[in-house]
């Protein structure tokens, strides 16, 4: 059976690579994602080469091209205005350390090559002028099954790359295949070869996750095989902790959680992160008395946790400080009805607000369904109708200045005292 490949000017520059490459002797095929999502109907964002030809055939080819990974004979090659990723064929042998082979061979057999990939619908060849996939691990067969499985034997596949654990929980949960029964019980047993994978390539792996709608699937993945406990431990023992029934009808902690990943109307990777963070300060804040369960002080407890769980994770200064933000703040709206002008202002130009709103919803839907101050915020941005929300100050420190007052330490508090008259509709004079 042939497939046609989209007329895009992607694929259109990647096809004269292609043609390129056999016009000098070598074979070259599209390999791995846009193989696999080509037989899916889905769009794929790059669009990876394999070749027959070493990387000193190839730079005769393409003299521009930028070497990105030389012990593995990958290249980076810009035609058109698109950037492709250019591999030699190879054999890799001897993993020590669950990431990097002792030895790397180049082949010119597809066959060969695809035995170092890792699950089968990753593993198959395309190539575009004959319109045909080359399919050694039965890939297509597994993809019309809706399986996942490894390429060979799932031990060996993980012990060369234990981030392949992930990869297998992200691509389950991403295309609703469900993981073979062999790969399946080799993530379940090496699970705990999680921890030596560097911290960086988790968090790429968990955002990747959960920056779609499969994040529910992947989240509960994660936690049946095991992951979770070992990446995340804070997130995996919210399992014990149970909440309030007039409040959480749901359940525990963790069904709540699970329950709001599953409802994300708009997902994305910081809201997702929110969302698995917002109650981790539940468990060591958990009391029980006559009155029942309580919580007190836990979105500030859980924001001091979640900030170090993602500085463990090499998260980034701003997305840290975004999501533990959310963290603390996701109680907020319970004051908004309350809130002095001014205050209600300043929380209406938050510039994480619609994080916030919909952290907000989540929480409430996926509890007791208590909407009231999500709505009253709707409705208090709708009366702005187009006004800036947050103006410039119309006094700032240089009219201070321009007025006689020396700077002192006080400049901030008169300066915020005359801002807040000026949110709350009040004259300056």
């Amino acid at each position: 059976m042939k497939y046609k490949i989209p007329n895009t000017p992607q694929c259109i520059a990647a096809l004269k690579i292609i043609k390129n490459i056999k016009s000098s002797g070598g074979a070259a095929f599209f390999v791995g994602g846009f193989v696999r999502n080509l037989l899916l109907g889905k769009a794929c964002k790059d669009i990876d080469i394999v070749t027959s030809l070493t990387p000193d055939k190839l730079l005769e080819i393409f003299p521009e091209a930028v070497i990105a990974g030389a012990a593995f004979g990958v290249m980076i090659v810009k035609i058109d205005g698109f950037h492709f990723e250019i591999a030699a064929m190879r054999e890799e042998r001897f993993y020590m350390d669950g990431r990097h082979p002792q030895d790397v061979r180049y082949t010119n057999d597809a066959r060969i090559d695809s035995e170092r990939r890792d699950f089968t619908v990753n593993a198959m060849y395309y190539d575009p002028e004959t319109e045909e996939i080359i399919d050694f691990h039965s890939g297509i067969s597994d993809l019309q099954k809706g399986i996942l499985r490894t390429v060979g034997n799932a031990q060996q596949r993980f012990n060369e790359d234990y981030l392949r654990m992930l990869r297998a929980i992200r691509f389950a949960a991403a295309y609703d295949l469900k993981i073979e029964e062999k790969t399946w019980q080799a993530i379940c047993r090496n699970k705990d070869l999680c921890k030596n994978i560097a911290v960086e390539r988790i968090r790429q792996e968990l955002d990747c996750m959960f920056e779609k709608n499969s994040a529910y699937r992947a989240f509960e993945l994660l936690d049946r095989s095991g992951i979770l406990q070992v990446l995340l431990p804070e997130v995996a023992i919210l399992h014990e902790v149970e909440q309030p029934p007039n409040f959480h009808p749901e359940g525990d902690v963790f069904k709540h959680t699970l329950l709001m990943l599953k409802r994300m109307a708009y997902p994305s990777a910081d809201l997702a992160w929110s969302v698995i963070l917002h109650d981790i300060g539940k468990k060591p804040c958990f009391f029980r008395d006559k009155k029942g369960i309580h919580f007190f002080g836990h979105e500030s407890k859980g924001a001091d946790m979640a900030e170090k769980i993602l500085t463990d994770l090499a998260f980034s200064n701003s997305r840290k400080k975004r999501i533990c933000t959310l963290v603390r703040d996701h109680m907020r709206l319970v004051q908004v009805k309350n809130m002095r002008t001014a205050t209600l202002r300043k929380l209406l130009g938050r510039e994480d607000l619609p994080l916030l709103l919909e952290l907000n919803r989540l929480d409430s839907i996926c509890s007791c369904n208590f909407l009231e101050d999500w709505l009253f915020m709707l409705s208090a941005l709708a009366e702005y109708n187009g006004e800036k929300i947050l103006p410039p100050p119309e006094i700032t420190g240089k009219d201070l200045i321009k007025m006689g007052f020396k700077p002192n330490p006080e400049f901030k508090k008169i300066l915020d005292f005359l801002y807040e008259q000026q949110l709350s509709g009040k004259k300056i004079d």
